[in-house]
């Protein structure tokens, strides 16, 4: 074997690459399962020799382990992508797998598509599913106005989870209610069915009408609300992730308990769950001097719950199903006169089911509209700057590979400005007529179609990391070009030290303060670039499925 001094094999724990083996020796090659168990290695395992592997379609490393001699080929790109150290991967039902957001941040924004469009177009499904995983919820519009039709909705994307209320449940005013649901009051935010142990992760309202005075909807990121909390009040957040409290319910023919915190967190303290509901916190036994401290902390969560600022008002016209993450976001109602007529049907499911079905759907697509993107749209002007958008942003991802930076990081510096020239997303017009168009955060969104947040979260933050690096770097403003220093002020402006620092502790503050650097060097009109399809085989590397 030839030497293959670019991509060192000596620094990988020798047990991990092993235990990745993906020969047919190792892995079933009909379902990718593993052959063998842990104890069938041989101890003292170690590298004997590495080098290019020949014969294969794509570069490869061939390993020959001692003292067994078996033989391991390994794609350079999945080492890449895999290489341990990395830090964005892990459970991405946790806060850091999420964007949180408050209503100004989804404003203009909303994830919504037509029935239609969801059912017949793959690209279109794998978008909105994905944003019920990274936003918490999805808004599908025209779903036909019939009974029963929510059970087809879920079956979309996962399978229906029974409960004591059956497949589906009517949201109307009932003449003998079980839950304050099926009455006409106004209720607060809330999530549903906290006293199951597991609580349905998902939720479906399909809206069949609507004509009451009120009974609008809202929606609360309660994962964004314990991270305010958090911030805010450590105390109060400790006492809420640490203290069970008694969730009940009961009626004729039910009794259902779970004894779980308010905001529940994983190992690592990321908030992975939050179960809030008033109506159904039994009677708490606590010593007196925890209940003190339970009260408290609870009331001052449930103060902030209310925040104007942190509530998305919807209005459900008849054809809108919404489907949200009932372990993550709250949703509350207002009153509506009972004169007026509104019925809604609901079905629970669950996350994993949707995750799959997007699992499956990335696992289909290519990534053509990514080419087609480039050579189309991206050969328009980039805003005032002497390069188009698609050499600006081959540049930048020549100039993060030509630093050595990650394959992840690569990818978001070659698509850092994809929301610039995804005409049926948004476009650079708004932007330069002085109109903020949130091209970060719209290309992010498209791109999640493809990547998971590694990616798309410094695409996300890189116009605040602009913002960020005027505030933190007085000299930083002096290096834009004078079209970045005018979409800065549409931008809003340097950041103050309250949101800087906000800012920086976000968890892909880093790497997006690095897309930053390489988006203002890229834009030189004489610099070589490679075309996009030399990014093609790292891409699809990164592309989950």
């Amino acid at each position: 074997m030839s030497a293959l001094p670019t991509f060192p094999i000596g620094d990988l724990p020798a047990m991990w690459l092993r235990d990745n083996c993906p020969c047919a020796e190792c892995r079933d090659p009909r379902s990718g399962q593993k052959l063998f168990q842990i104890t069938a290695l041989p101890t003292g395992l170690r590298v004997g020799s590495a080098g290019a592997a020949a014969g294969t379609a794509e570069p490869a490393v061939e390993v020959v382990w001692e003292p067994d001699g078996h033989r391991s080929v390994y794609p350079v790109a999945w080492l890449a992508a895999n290489r341990p150290g990395r830090t964005d991967h892990g459970d991405l039902r946790t806060e850091h797998g999420k964007e949180l957001w408050t209503a100004r941040d989804i404003a203009g924004r909303l994830p919504a598509a037509d029935w239609a469009d969801y059912l017949d177009k793959p690209g279109v499904r794998a978008r909105m599913l994905e944003s019920v995983l990274r936003l918490g919820f999805m808004l599908l519009r025209a779903v036909p106005q019939r009974e029963e039709q929510v059970l087809e909705v879920a079956e979309t994307f996962g399978y229906v989870r029974e409960t004591n209320y059956g497949k589906l449940f009517d949201v109307r005013v009932e003449p003998d209610p079980n839950n304050l649901a099926f009455t006409s009051v106004a209720i607060t935010p809330h999530t549903d069915n906290p006293y199951r142990d597991p609580v349905p992760t998902l939720q479906l309202l399909h809206c069949l009408v609507n004509d009451a005075d009120g009974g609008d909807s809202g929606l609360v990121d309660g994962f964004a609300a314990a991270a305010m909390l958090r911030r805010e009040d450590p105390e109060a957040f400790e006492v809420l992730t640490r203290t069970p409290v008694p969730f009940v319910f009961r009626d004729a023919g039910t009794e259902l308990r779970a004894d779980r915190p308010l905001i529940g967190t994983d190992s690592l303290g990321r908030v992975r769950e939050v179960r809030f509901n008033n109506r159904s916190i039994s009677t708490l036994r606590l010593p007196a001097e925890e209940l003190e401290h339970l009260y408290a902390a609870y009331r001052t969560f449930a103060e902030l719950l209310l925040r104007p600022e942190l509530q998305l008002d919807l209005r459900l016209t008849p054809g809108d199903c919404l489907v949200f993450d009932n372990t993550r976001l709250l949703h509350a109602r207002t009153a509506f006169a009972q004169d007026g007529a509104r019925h809604l049907q609901g079905c629970y499911a669950d996350l994993d089911g949707l995750a799959g079905t997007l699992a499956v759907l990335r696992r289909a697509d290519t990534l053509e509209p990514l080419v087609e993107m480039f050579a189309g749209a991206g050969t328009a002007e980039y805003l005032g700057e002497p390069v188009t958008m698609a050499q600006h942003m081959l540049q930048a991802g020549a100039r993060a590979e030509a630093a050595g930076a990650p394959p992840h990081l690569v990818a978001a510096a070659l698509l850092h400005d994809l929301g610039h020239v995804a005409g049926e997303v948004v476009t650079g017009l708004e932007l330069m007529a002085g109109t903020d168009n949130r091209h970060s955060h719209t290309g992010a969104d498209l791109l999640g179609r493809w990547f998971g947040p590694e990616v798309t979260e410094p695409v996300r933050l890189h116009v605040a990391a602009k913002r960020y690096l005027c505030a933190v770097e007085p000299d930083y403003y002096d290096q834009l070009s004078e079209a970045s220093k005018y979409t800065l002020k549409v931008q809003g402006g340097v950041m103050t030290p309250e949101q800087a620092a906000e800012f920086a502790a976000l968890p892909g503050a880093a790497d997006a303060v690095a897309v930053r650097r390489w988006d203002e060097e890229a834009k030189d009109p004489n610099a070589g670039t490679p075309p996009f399809e030399h990014f093609l085989p790292l891409l699809a590397a990164l592309a989950r499925g």
